[in-house]
């Protein structure tokens, strides 16, 4: 098969291609340019550069033919410009997920096939297996990858079955040591190359530095919020329909300035996401505070004392039905079913029972254990064993 390899300029794309040659396959290599702004890094230059060029040299070890494209603009109209507008609300959005959807796996891909190829290839750590129906329709299961460290299943939650039938992810099935061996072996540059931190779009630069550069700071008050008015203010109601208690348990705080106590300021909630307690500057507590809820009218920052705060736990979320995403099409619920997962609502978070429920009014997810954080604009993910096969954006 014609194989284009999304080259980033790390360990994992570089060995991705290796396998694919190994393998017999018509490799070639393409690295993204996503962004041009080297005002917004940590560098003295743009990152893509010494990415490009890693990229460069381990397309001429393995003797393919590799090229830049540049996606800058595309970056910033689909994924930069959302970002900006989702934190600007209030919302926490996910940009990983996003540039998989929107950018390597639809505007990038539809690139690759326009060169004659087959199938599209990046260095993530999962994999894509695929079954015949009973109606001899071939069906593609997202599963996790074999790394359970690095698993990024996750980040591919939104891919649909037309975009999983010509990817290929082949290092799903090795740990990121493994990776690094091969790797090693072979004599790629990128061998010993540490992990990209930084976001997907731009490199070496942390989010909050970002969005200081982007958004307009606002001086606003840090409101804490003290433990009995948190597990107290609203009493348990009972409920004739289960609906009505998922909307219940779903629902955020919405607290006032007076059921709490000023102890701060903030440039802007706009900087911050639920569950942040770095970059608050609150002293006089024993354990480190951490945000609990926004008010982006009135620019207040509510927060608890301790990771264990109560206001910071919810048993249930809530997704619009323009937000579901069924990555297994066939599995989807009807009005009024419901399916036992394991799901996430970030990268890393170990999986977690939940019940998902389908209804006229919208979906949910309630959790056997009350999760800690959950924001706006995040991707809620949910499995079957290891096959992921549905997401949707936390409303």
């Amino acid at each position: 098969m014609k194989i284009v390899v999304g080259l980033s300029g790390g360990v994992d794309s570089s060995v991705t291609a290796y396998l694919l040659q190994q393998q017999g396959h018509e490799v070639i290599g393409l690295f993204m340019r996503n962004w041009n702004d080297a005002s917004v890094t940590l560098e003295d230059e743009c990152p893509w550069i010494e990415d490009s060029n890693d990229a460069l040299l381990v397309a001429q070890k393995l003797g393919i033919p590799f090229q830049v494209i540049d996606m800058s603009d595309l970056y910033k109209e689909r994924i930069v410009n959302y970002m900006f507008d989702e934190y600007q609300k209030g919302r926490t959005p996910n940009p990983d997920v996003l540039c998989n959807r929107e950018v390597k796996f639809d505007v990038f891909m539809k690139t690759a096939l326009s060169l004659g190829a087959d199938k599209v290839a990046t260095g993530h750590y999962a994999r894509v297996h695929s079954t015949i129906d009973e109606n001899g329709k071939e069906v593609f299961h997202l599963l996790a990858g074999k790394d359970n460290n690095k698993d990024q299943s996750y980040f591919l939650c939104q891919l649909s079955q037309d975009q999983l039938s010509k990817a290929l992810f082949p290092i799903g099935e090795l740990t990121k040591p493994e990776v690094r061996e091969i790797a090693k072996e072979q004599g790629l540059v990128t061998a010993d190359k540490k992990d990209s931190q930084g976001l997907c779009f731009i490199g070496k630069v942390s989010l909050p530095t970002f969005l200081q550069q982007q958004l307009v700071p606002k001086e606003g008050e840090i409101v804490e919020i003290f433990n009995d008015f948190a597990e107290y203010h609203k009493p348990q109601p009972s409920f004739s329909t289960k609906q009505e208690e998922l909307e219940y348990l779903s629902a955020k705080i919405n607290y006032k300035k007076e059921d709490g106590k000023v102890i701060g300021k903030h440039q802007g909630a706009q900087f911050f996401t639920i569950g942040q307690s770095k970059g608050l500057g609150i002293g006089g507590h024993k354990e480190s505070c951490f945000i609990i809820s926004r008010e982006m009218e009135n620019n207040i920052i509510f927060v608890g004392e301790g990771r264990n705060f109560p206001g910071l736990f919810r048993k249930a979320l809530k997704i619009d039905n323009s937000e579901v995403h069924w990555v297994r099409e066939d599995l989807k619920l009807k009005n009024g079913e419901s399916m036992d997962v394991m799901a996430r609502i970030r990268y890393r978070q170990t999986l977690e029972k939940a019940t998902i429920y389908q209804f006229e009014e919208g979906f949910f997810m309630e959790f056997e254990n009350p999760q800690s954080a959950i924001a706006e604009g995040q991707f809620a993910a949910w499995y079957l064993d290891d096959e992921l096969i549905g997401s949707g954006v936390i409303s």
